[in-house]
C-alpha cells in the first residue's frame, strides 16, 4: 500500500470505533441507493424536463450521460476483473486499521477487487454529464459523490483512497469522450427522437433503465451469481 493511502486512511479510520450512532451513520449513508444513484438521476430528470432555450441540446446531453453511466459501470467491471486483484482494506489484517462493519454481504466483497471503485466511477460519470449542462446542479452532483460515496465507501474500509479517486477520474473521462459532439451526435438525437414519438414506451423503459442504474443492477446480478452457481453445483 502507498503512503497517500496508508496515511488517508490513518486518518479516516481514527475516530472510527468512538460513535457508534456516527457510524450507524455512515453505513446507512453507503448503503442507501437515495444517496447513491437516486440523487443523481433526479437532476437528470430534472434536466430533461426544463423547458427553457435549448431543449433538443440538454436531452441529448441527458442521454449521453445515461450511457456515460453504462459504459462506467461496465468499464469498472472489466477493469476491477482485468488488473491484479486488490484486497479491500476491510479485509487486510496487515494494515491493523478497525473499520466499521459495513452492511453489504461478506462473500461478494471478498471476491471482488477493490481497484477502481466502480461506485466512483459511475456517479461521478453522470456528475459530469450533469455539470456539461447545469454547472450549479453539477457541482451539487460532484459533492454528493465525493461527500456521500466516496468518503464513506473509504471510512468503512470498502476501499482505498486511491481506488476511488482512479475512479472518479476515469468516469470524468468515460464522460468527456462520450460528449464530445462527433460521438454524442452518432447516438443521441435519435435516442431523443424516439422517446419524443413514443412517450409511452419510451418512458417506461427508461423508468426501468434508470432504476437498475440506480441500484446498478444489484438485483439482476445477485440472480445471474444464484444461477451461476447452481449450474457449478448441478
Amino acid at each position: 500500500m502507498n503512503s497517500f493511502d496508508s496515511s488517508m486512511l490513518a486518518i479516516v479510520t481514527r475516530d472510527t470505533m468512538h460513535s457508534e450512532t456516527f457510524n450507524h451513520a455512515v453505513r446507512l449513508v453507503a448503503d442507501f441507493y437515495l444517496f447513491k444513484g437516486v440523487l443523481p438521476l433526479a437532476m437528470l430528470c430534472a434536466l430533461w424536463f426544463d423547458t427553457r432555450e435549448r431543449r433538443q441540446w440538454r436531452r441529448e446531453m441527458v442521454v449521453a450521460a445515461i450511457v456515460s453511466g453504462f459504459l462506467a459501470l461496465f468499464i469498472g467491471r472489466v477493469l476491477a476483473s482485468c488488473l491484479p486483484f486488490r484486497q479491500r482494506p476491510l479485509y487486510d489484517p496487515s494494515l491493523h486499521l478497525t473499520f466499521s462493519i459495513a452492511a453489504t454481504p461478506e462473500a461478494v466483497l471478498r471476491t471482488w477487487s477493490s481497484f477502481p471503485s466502480d461506485h466512483a466511477m459511475i456517479w461521478a460519470a453522470v456528475a459530469m454529464g450533469i455539470f456539461l449542462v447545469s454547472r450549479w446542479m453539477g457541482v451539487l452532483a460532484l459533492l454528493q459523490c465525493v461527500f456521500l460515496i466516496c468518503i464513506p465507501r473509504v471510512y468503512l474500509g470498502l476501499h482505498y483512497p486511491t481506488d476511488v479517486l482512479a475512479g472518479m477520474i476515469l468516469g470524468v473521462g468515460v464522460t468527456c469522450v462520450v460528449t464530445r459532439k462527433p460521438i454524442m451526435q452518432r447516438f443521441a438525437p435519435a435516442i431523443v427522437r424516439f422517446v419524443d414519438r413514443y412517450p409511452n414506451v419510451s418512458y417506461a423503459f427508461l423508468f426501468v433503465l434508470l432504476f437498475e442504474l440506480a441500484t446498478m443492477f444489484d438485483e439482476p446480478r445477485q440472480l445471474a451469481e444464484g444461477v451461476f452457481r447452481h449450474v457449478l453445483r448441478g
